[in-house]
C-alpha cells in the first residue's frame, strides 16, 4: 500500500504548484502519516501555547499550524468533477494534547475564572481499544475522567483553483481547516476539483472533539490515516458534503453563524431535490418540521479569519 510518511507530511499550504507526492488509482487504498497540529511541539504540559516558543508560529503569520500531507493525485480526476474520499481507517498516536491559548475562547478574557484565560497545555492519554489499537481506544484526560476516541481529519481538501491557502486558517468550497468531526471512517468525503489530478491533502487529525471547538484546540494528535478515493464525473456542489451510513450532510463555512446555517440548509434542499427527487415543498418541509433533521455546529472558533462550520443533516431514511 502506498504511504507518505510524517516527516513528508509537513506543508503549510493548500497550493496547485506543489508536485504530487503520491499517484493513486481510484478505488486505491493509500496511508498518510499526520502530524499534530501543533507540528509536534507539544509533547509535555510544560510546552505551553506561548506563539514565540514555537517554532513553526512565531516567524509566520498567520502562524504554521495543521501540517498537511500531499498532495495526492486522483487518476482520471479533471476540473469539473467531483472527489469522493472514503476515509476508511484512522489510527492515532498514543497521546494528544490541548491547549488554551492567551485570550483565546468565550473565556479568554475572564475575570471570573482566571485560570481558563491561558496560556495552559494538557496531555490526553490514548489507550488501545479492543483492536489492540487506539482506533477504538479510549482518551484518558485525568485519572477520573475518560471517553471514547471518536478519531476523524480536521483539515482536509483539495488545491484551490487559483489561489494559495494555509492549512490554519483556509477554507473554501476546495476544503480546508474545518475541524468537522464527521470526516471520520465509513464516511465519505465529497469536494468538486479543480485541477488535473484533484490533488489531495489531508492533516490535523483529532481524537475527540466536541460540537463548535470552544477554545480552538481540542484532543490533537498525529495518526495513520488510510483512505481511497473515486471520481464522479462532470458534477460539481455548491460547497462541501458528507455521505454517512444513515445520513447525508451538507457542509458549509461563514461567518455570521446564522449565514453558515442557511447556506448548509439551502444546500441540503438542492441534494434532495436534484438527486433524491423529492418535491421542493416537501424538500423544504423537512428543514422545518422534521424532528431527525439537524444542525451540527462543528467548529465556532473566534482566530484570526477562521469561518464557522456547519452541516446540515437528514437521515437517508427519508430519501427512499
Amino acid at each position: 500500500m502506498q504511504r507518505i510518511k510524517r516527516a513528508d507530511a509537513m506543508k503549510y499550504e493548500f497550493d496547485h504548484r506543489d508536485e504530487p507526492l503520491l499517484r493513486v488509482q481510484q478505488g486505491e487504498s493509500f496511508v498518510i502519516e499526520t502530524m499534530d497540529a501543533g507540528s509536534g511541539y507539544f509533547k509535555t504540559a510544560d510546552d505551553l501555547p506561548i506563539r514565540e516558543r514555537m517554532p513553526t508560529h512565531k516567524d509566520a503569520e498567520p502562524g504554521k499550524g495543521n501540517p498537511i500531507g500531499g498532495p495526492r493525485y486522483v487518476e482520471g480526476a479533471q476540473p469539473g468533477d467531483l472527489l469522493a474520499v472514503k476515509i476508511e481507517d484512522i489510527v492515532v498516536g498514543e497521546q494528544g494534547w490541548t491547549a488554551i491559548f492567551a485570550g483565546s475562547g468565550p473565556f479568554g478574557e475572564s475575570t471570573e475564572y482566571p485560570e481558563l484565560t491561558g496560556p495552559y497545555t494538557h496531555i490526553i492519554r490514548h489507550d488501545p481499544g479492543p483492536s489492540g489499537t487506539t482506533r477504538d481506544g479510549m482518551a484518558i484526560v485525568t485519572d477520573d475522567l475518560s471517553w471514547p476516541l471518536r478519531p476523524f481529519i480536521g483539515t482536509i481538501g483539495v488545491a484551490p483553483q487559483r489561489e494559495v491557502e494555509t492549512s490554519a486558517v483556509g477554507q473554501g468550497p476546495w476544503g480546508g481547516n474545518l475541524d468537522c468531526r464527521d470526516v471520520c471512517p465509513g464516511h465519505t468525503f465529497l469536494v468538486n476539483v479543480y485541477h488535473e489530478g484533484a490533488l489531495l491533502y489531508i492533516g490535523d487529525v483529532h481524537g475527540s472533539q466536541g460540537d463548535t471547538e470552544s477554545y480552538g484546540a481540542a484532543d490533537e494528535t498525529q495518526a495513520d490515516v488510510q483512505l481511497s478515493c473515486t471520481v464522479l464525473k462532470n458534477k460539481r456542489i455548491e460547497f462541501l458534503r458528507i455521505d454517512k451510513p444513515e445520513s447525508i450532510v451538507s457542509v458549509y463555512c461563514f461567518r455570521p453563524l446564522e449565514v453558515a446555517v442557511e447556506s448548509a440548509m439551502k444546500d441540503l434542499v438542492r441534494w434532495l431535490i436534484q438527486e433524491y427527487n423529492i418535491p421542493p415543498r416537501i424538500a423544504y418541509i423537512h428543514t422545518c418540521c422534521n424532528p431527525d433533521f439537524r444542525i451540527n455546529v462543528y467548529q465556532m472558533v473566534r482566530i484570526g479569519r477562521i469561518q464557522y462550520t456547519v452541516g446540515a443533516e437528514l437521515p437517508k431514511k427519508y430519501l427512499a
